[in-house]
């Protein structure tokens, strides 16, 4: 009987932290993660599915490290920033992460048009209500409101898992993939090397810490909480991972088969499936790209504004009113606003904004980790929470080959950008 009490106890306080960490690992889905992981299935078909594995486990010691840092201190990760490494570092570090958020807003509401053109709305409809819906939902709601809704989000990503099985794969092959290392040959080809990148390097981004960091403080959960704060983190991680899986399998399965190896935007991946998977497929793929981008287009506005005010000593918070952190809000509104306007400007280099964003990603990735590992390791400041041995080495080993892709991805990006827009990077 105890036991049974016991883990009742464990479920109850499981839902009762349930939010930050499964949010924030299914926003890193978003229309740029959609194109990559669809981009893979469609190129290579099967053939990068062993990535899911490094990545998970990736994606879960970051995050971890971020949750324990907001739940043993009670700040957010560019307060902590800014206390352990001064006002003019944090004020760089700021500047940076506006810069790559934007980029990477316009790509949401580029996503969010491109999607519901599938159902013949026209974007100069859509983004418009849309960044008005995204500015409503944190202006008017508040944090248990916006959670829940965010989680109700989260979920609605098995529309992937649907379309995967949907799709008819190979499961045996699949399967065997996942667990099997790549043949040493592909590594020759220039091509999959960079799309392993690509994959890799989508699963780790810079706002993703600021934000989770920032979430656990404002839901007050304590260090008592942290087992089923941790959890969250994990099953998270998991469940984001196991929705990049089917969209590589769904991609695979019909796309790769059928010959058709380039996705230019995410939607094209919805459109080239409907003749291959049926009407239901389409329409699963595309109300998910909707989703994954209304999504991302509210939560990557909320973390850019919390990181930057906790780093510049401004208040903020969902629980405030607009008088009480005026700041916050008015960031807020300008980068959805801004962001929606771009994506409606006639002939905008989308394409090229977006490499450029991700590029600056990678410039900031490194940065990010290098201060969580030193603040996470400080004694004075986590107390008898810093990382184990163990844990120290898989996250430095995890930091290194992260850094390492990210350069080789930024490389790779400057080159593209060069290509695109001659002067950017020289030849």
């Amino acid at each position: 009987m105890s036991f049974w009490r016991r883990y009742r106890t464990s479920l109850f306080l499981f839902f009762a932290v349930l939010g930050p960490g499964f949010i924030t690992a299914n926003v890193d889905n978003d229309a740029g993660g959609i194109l990559t992981y669809s981009q893979a299935g469609a190129q290579f078909g099967y053939k990068l599915l062993w990535t899911m594995i490094p990545i998970t486990i990736a994606l879960i010691v970051v995050q971890e490290m971020c949750a324990r840092m907001g739940v043993v201190t009670g700040k957010g990760l560019s307060d902590l920033i800014r206390e352990e490494f001064g006002l003019r570092m944090t004020f760089v570090l700021m500047v940076l992460l506006v810069v790559v958020n934007f980029g990477n807003v316009i790509a949401e509401f580029s996503g969010i048009a491109g999607s519901l053109q599938l159902f013949h709305v026209s974007k100069y409809a859509s983004v418009p209500m849309c960044a008005l819906a995204v500015w409503a939902l944190v202006v008017k709601g508040d944090y248990k409101s916006v959670e829940k809704i965010f989680l109700v989000a989260s979920v609605f990503y098995v529309c992937y898992i649907i379309a995967g099985v949907m799709a008819q794969p190979d499961w045996h092959r699949a399967l065997v993939e996942t667990v099997r290392p790549p043949d040493g040959r592909v590594w020759r080809d220039h091509d999959y090397v960079y799309m392993v990148v690509g994959v890799v390097g989508t699963t780790i981004a810079p706002w993703m810490q600021f934000y989770l960091q920032s979430s656990v403080v404002e839901k007050g959960i304590t260090v008592k909480q942290y087992s089923a704060s941790r959890l969250d983190v994990i099953v998270g991680s998991f469940f984001t991972d196991i929705v990049a899986w089917f969209i590589i399998v769904a991609c695979a399965a019909t796309l790769y088969r059928a010959g058709m190896r380039n996705i230019a935007v995410p939607s094209d991946a919805a459109q080239a499936m409907r003749p291959l998977a049926g009407d239901f497929a389409y329409i699963l793929f595309a109300a998910g790209l909707f989703n994954a981008s209304f999504f991302a287009a509210s939560v990557l506005p909320i973390s850019t504004a919390y990181s930057v005010c906790e780093g510049l000593g401004f208040e903020s918070g969902v629980d405030k009113k607009f008088k009480q952190a005026p700041f916050f809000y008015w960031l807020y509104t300008l980068l959805i606003a801004a962001g929606a306007a771009v994506v409606l400007i006639p002939n905008f280099p989308l394409v090229t904004m977006t490499i450029l964003s991700q590029v600056l990603n990678g410039v900031l990735l490194p940065f990010v980790l290098y201060f969580m590992l030193r603040l996470v390791n400080n004694k004075a400041l986590m107390g008898s929470h810093t990382n184990s041995h163990w844990f120290n080495w898989v996250a430095y080993a995890t930091t290194v080959i992260v850094v390492g892709l990210t350069v080789v991805m930024m490389w790779q990006q400057l080159h593209q950008v060069a290509a695109v827009v001659p002067g950017v990077v020289g030849s």
